[in-house]
């Protein structure tokens, strides 16, 4: 079947503005039923032609399937969009392809990335953006917005803070394009930002007590993406991010530091990402409907004085879904700022409340939350 012509499909008009490139995967079409949901037209893009029409066809949107190497395809496209919601990964390998389209075409660049070597790479272009005019923004899902804007509103709670630790809990699942950066990540450890700059570590190297509001739960380390961005949005130069996993998980990973170099050999991941191909797409509707996410943030100072937060809101990919949809409206409405930026520096702190279900407060008097973790 021919794709359809983006230049008939893809007028720049507030109708349809956006181009939503991986479309069909697991979270694009959480985000396509998104912006459905709010009489938005968006114009679809992916590789598979059979895969985009399935998704776009039933809708009457307007699509178009080419792959990134398809450089005349994807400028001919992003010409007749104001921005894109690139959510087609591994970012670290679909990243810059689509960016340097947006720099020729000058088009804004909205990802749902939660790799930290992609936040580097993208910051590191931030001039070129500058020059551009457009506004280079990864990571508007669950990772990084709900932790982001934690690790902002703390800053501004105490301005002081030189040290960082963020966590969450309650992520209910994985999706396949999740598992498959997550292979490709394979054998590179952990990471933390020490003094400013980016440390590799161990996997799960550090440990500690985290209240989510029911009681101290343990929490290990994990390369979340906010060691990257809270840098950007916050100045403070040490960051640590933790993820509550069971005890098995957490002694597995430390258990398996060993195993990294072979965890990093290419006949190894295409095996694992055969074994992803064959797992549910991503977590039911149900799961979605029925889970929960919590986050806890606490910034210090260096005469031991801090500002501790929590956040609660909906399940992993339901949030991703809202979050990442609500980045792209206020982008198409021009709101942001040309270059490289985080979630809360593009959009501010408050941008995690527009979500619905959020909750947040310091924890000096949390109240009690409102469903069983």
């Amino acid at each position: 079947m021919a794709a359809t012509d983006p230049q008939q499909n893809a007028p720049r008009t507030r109708q349809t503005p956006l181009l939503i490139y991986g479309a069909y995967g697991y979270t694009g079409q959480l985000i396509v039923e998104e912006c459905l949901a709010r009489g938005w037209r968006p114009v679809l893009a992916g590789r598979d032609a059979g895969r985009l029409a399935a998704v776009a066809e039933p809708h009457n949107l307007p699509h178009v399937a080419f792959g990134l190497g398809d450089r005349a395809t994807l400028d001919a496209t992003l010409q007749h969009t104001t921005a894109v919601l690139h959510c087609a990964g591994p970012f670290i390998h679909t990243a810059q392809r689509m960016l340097e389209g947006c720099l020729r075409t000058g088009t804004h660049y909205l990802d749902i990335t939660g790799e930290i070597q992609v936040f580097e790479a993208l910051a590191g272009q931030s001039d070129l953006a500058e020059e551009a005019g457009i506004m280079v923004l990864p990571g508007v899902g669950f990772d990084v917005v709900p932790t982001d804007c934690m690790a902002q509103w703390l800053k501004q709670q105490q301005p002081r803070a030189t040290q960082l630790e963020l966590a969450f809990e309650g992520f209910g699942g994985v999706s396949q394009g999740t598992a498959h950066t997550a292979i490709e990540q394979a054998g590179d450890g952990g990471a933390v930002r020490r003094e400013g700059y980016i440390q590799r570590v161990p996997p799960a190297h550090q440990t500690r007590q985290v209240d989510f509001g029911d009681g101290a739960v343990t929490v290990a380390s994990i390369p979340w993406g906010d060691v990257a961005t809270a840098y950007y949005s916050t100045g403070i130069p040490n960051i640590t991010t933790y993820a509550r996993l069971p005890q098995q998980t957490i002694r597995a990973m430390k258990g398996l530091r060993w195993a990294a170099p072979l965890a990093r050999q290419r006949p190894v991941k295409r095996l694992l990402h055969w074994w992803v191909d064959r797992q549910p797409a991503g977590p039911d509707q149900e799961t979605r409907t029925g889970g929960r996410t919590r986050v806890w943030g606490c910034a210090t100072a260096d005469d031991g004085t801090f500002a501790e937060g929590l956040l609660y809101g909906p399940e992993g990919y339901a949030f991703t879904a809202a979050a990442a949809t609500e980045a792209a409206g206020r982008t198409l409405d021009g709101a942001g700022s040309p270059g490289f930026q985080t979630p809360a520096t593009a959009f501010g702190a408050d941008l995690v409340l527009s979500v619905p279900g959020v909750e947040r407060f310091l924890v000096s008097a949390p109240p009690k939350p409102a469903y069983q973790s």
